[in-house]
């Protein structure tokens, strides 16, 4: 894919999924990378992958949630590469489970890493993101954060306040005449095991969500890493991943977040596993 030879991108969340197909296809395109997780054998693999393309690779254990860690990782970063054009904060977490019987520190731990976690990432790499004059900022959000889903209010929160957040971002960059493109991603069922890996409440049938999951998964990480990339190598403020993405996407702008909602939470309560 052309545009991306020479431009250093830093990528949190590359141990798996879409995090490791944006490794591999940007490394296919040229570019030298910074990629970070939690993760470290997955991240390992990541790596691997990637230095067998031959691409430059600086990879590190990083847990977006904390702030201190993630400036002086960005500090290291820079000192390695010399600068940074692009950051992609795709790091994330999920937690299924109903208000009611959530625990504050379930709901904290999503919004740490998936909200906190692309706030951090942006705010410490923004300076050098404009030094480069050629910056990037590339924040995944979900289909969750166009809508909002019944067991997912933790989730919901924090995909719309990336949202929210990147918008605004976007607009200030304009506003500043700041050479930074800033780009909103909604991804869709993608095939990943972001829900094996997640939390539940008590009441909830994590092997019946699993398989719930994988019906509705409709598209693979590497196909969403080049729909990523092309709209990125465009400049689009917002992208949709899958087609399950646009149809959402057609309907909650068509009906409304009263008329979406009531059809949801009727389709939830027939089909959400629980063991109760």
């Amino acid at each position: 894919m052309e545009g991306f030879a020479g431009k250093v991108c830093v990528i949190t969340g590359a141990g798996s999924g879409i995090g490791q197909a944006l490794a591999i296809e940007l490394a296919r395109s040229g570019a030298l990378l910074a990629i970070s997780d939690i993760d470290t054998e997955g991240l390992a693999k990541t790596e691997e992958q990637v230095k067998a393309i031959g691409a430059p690779v600086k990879a590190d254990r990083l847990n977006v949630a904390e702030r201190e860690a993630f400036a002086l990782y960005a500090d290291a970063v820079v000192k390695h590469f010399g600068k940074v054009n692009q950051i992609y904060n795709n790091a994330g977490i999920a937690f299924t489970g109903d208000l009611e019987v959530s625990q504050f520190k379930d709901i904290e731990r999503v919004m740490d890493v998936d909200f906190w976690g692309v706030v951090n990432g942006t705010k410490v790499f923004l300076p050098h993101l404009i030094a480069s004059g050629d910056g990037h900022v590339v924040n995944v959000s979900s289909i969750f954060g166009l809508f909002a889903v019944p067991s997912q209010s933790a989730y919901n929160a924090a995909k719309f306040a990336v949202r929210g957040f990147t918008e605004a971002l976007r607009q200030e960059m304009k506003l500043a005449g700041h050479p930074v493109k800033v780009t909103t991603v909604h991804p869709g069922g993608i095939k990943t095991n972001i829900v094996r890996n997640s939390t539940a409440a008590a009441d909830i049938d994590s092997a019946g969500l699993n398989k719930l999951f994988d019906k509705g998964a409709l598209t693979t990480p590497e196909r969403a890493a080049q729909i990523i990339l092309e709209s990125v190598r465009k400049g689009h403020a917002r992208v949709l991943v899958g087609p399950d993405a646009k149809i959402v996407d057609v309907i909650v702008r068509i009906t409304g977040s009263g008329a979406y909602q009531g059809l949801l939470a009727a389709i939830a309560g027939r089909v959400l596993p629980r063991l109760s």
